[in-house]
């Protein structure tokens, strides 16, 4: 097999495109604690603006996720524009029928329909922001579920998510899309109203064609093969967006590629052999919380982490894999997926960076840019912002 980058590979990895979550900029930590950092954005023009020096560094994150209400302006269309100034646009948008107390029992799955009608007027607001904004993405992500046996009617709850559902997508207009994550536990621990990746499908299949699976790679059980999923998903066409993160236990958000990089590099080959790179119909995102680590550089090295694993991915010698597949070459199969993980392609990431005008170290660029340094020093009063804020 070929161990070497080519420029075939290069043009590949030039339309790569990673979103990144403007509350990855916001202070955040355990649920015991919320820990402060200097320079912490105190509005979302600010985490624009952080988001913005990603992009700037890595020419890989174009693009920021917003999250209803932790990111409320009065005016989009004016943090639209202080986006495009920055050289960035907005992505997808979250919606969070989590935080409020009404919806301790659920939000768009609630009994009571007083409940879910607030829940899907959210979902509605949301709509009118991703006009505003030009986002394409509606996500939601459902903390819905039950604690105890008998609690709720599981079947009930089912019905009322698609009826809710049905509202929200008949008010999507153009190209927007619905996307529904799944989670199989936390902070419901008998039962999730979107436990898995069947019951997502299930429901988007329901919808129409403008909606699709989200997969956020820290949602799964231990031992839960994920690249089969991303197969799945690719065939049937319902794979909308990934949320890439990285979990030890449970939903622990961590730096992408930093639990299992293998594990990575697994799904994206699937992500490859499936057509889901650079491919508009599946966005990549990064859903990731920096509690103990600076905010900027970790959604660079998470970033890179995504572009290191493509390269290794695009390594995969597709000829001898299909051979050694056909006929039945266990252990040469595999050591074809081996070489190609095991090949450091970061020399020749950083000279094609620099030839693309961009720092051949992005981490290093960043810390030697004084932008920490600037933030630090301009943002200080005011209410910082925060994970829930």
């Amino acid at each position: 097999m070929s161990t070497q980058l080519t420029p075939e590979h290069f043009s590949t990895l030039a339309q790569q495109a990673i979103e990144v979550p403007s509350w990855a900029y916001g202070n955040s930590g355990t649920r015991f604690k919320v820990f402060s950092t200097p320079g912490t954005p105190r509005n979302p023009f600010e985490k624009i603006a952080d988001a913005a020096e990603v992009h700037r560094v890595t020419g890989l994150a174009p693009r920021v996720a917003l999250h209803i209400p932790w990111d409320v302006v009065e005016d989009y269309s004016a943090l639209r524009a202080h986006a495009e100034d920055l050289g960035v646009g907005l992505g997808t948008v979250n919606s969070n029928t989590f935080q409020d107390e009404d919806y301790k029992f659920g939000g768009l799955t609630h009994v009571d329909p007083t409940i879910r009608r607030k829940a899907i007027d959210h979902h509605l607001r949301c709509i009118d922001v991703m006009d505003a904004t030009g986002s394409r993405d509606l996500k939601l992500w459902l903390a819905d579920g039950s604690n105890y046996p008998g609690q709720v009617d599981m079947r009930g709850r089912q019905d009322r998510l698609q009826e809710s559902l049905q509202e929200i997508y008949a008010r999507l207009t153009g190209e927007q899309r619905l996307v529904l994550e799944y989670k199989f536990f936390e902070p419901a621990f008998y039962h999730t109203d979107v436990p898995d990746w069947g019951t997502s499908y299930a429901q988007v299949t329901a919808l129409g064609e403008r909606a699709l699976v989200c997969l956020d790679t820290g949602h799964h059980a231990p031992g839960t093969n994920i690249e089969f999923i991303v197969m799945q998903l690719l065939r049937l066409g319902k794979l909308g967006a990934f949320d890439f993160n990285s979990r030890f236990y449970a939903d622990d958000d961590l730096i992408v590629g930093a639990a299992d990089p293998f594990q990575l590099f697994r799904i994206i080959a699937e992500v490859v052999r499936g057509g889901g790179l650079n491919n508009p119909d599946v966005a990549f995102m990064l859903d990731q919380c920096h509690n103990i680590e600076d905010k900027i550089p970790g959604q660079i090295r998470s970033v890179l982490n995504v572009q290191e694993m493509t390269a290794r991915a695009l390594l995969l010698d597709r000829a001898a894999l299909a051979t050694a597949e056909a006929s039945g070459d266990v252990l040469g199969a595999n050591a074809v997926y081996m070489d190609a993980f095991y090949t450091d392609v970061r020399p020749a990431l950083a000279e094609w960076r620099e030839s693309r005008g961009l720092p051949a170290d992005p981490m290093a660029a960043y810390a030697a840019s004084g932008y920490q340094q600037r933030i630090t020093a301009d943002r200080v009063g005011g209410a910082q912002a925060s994970w829930g804020a």
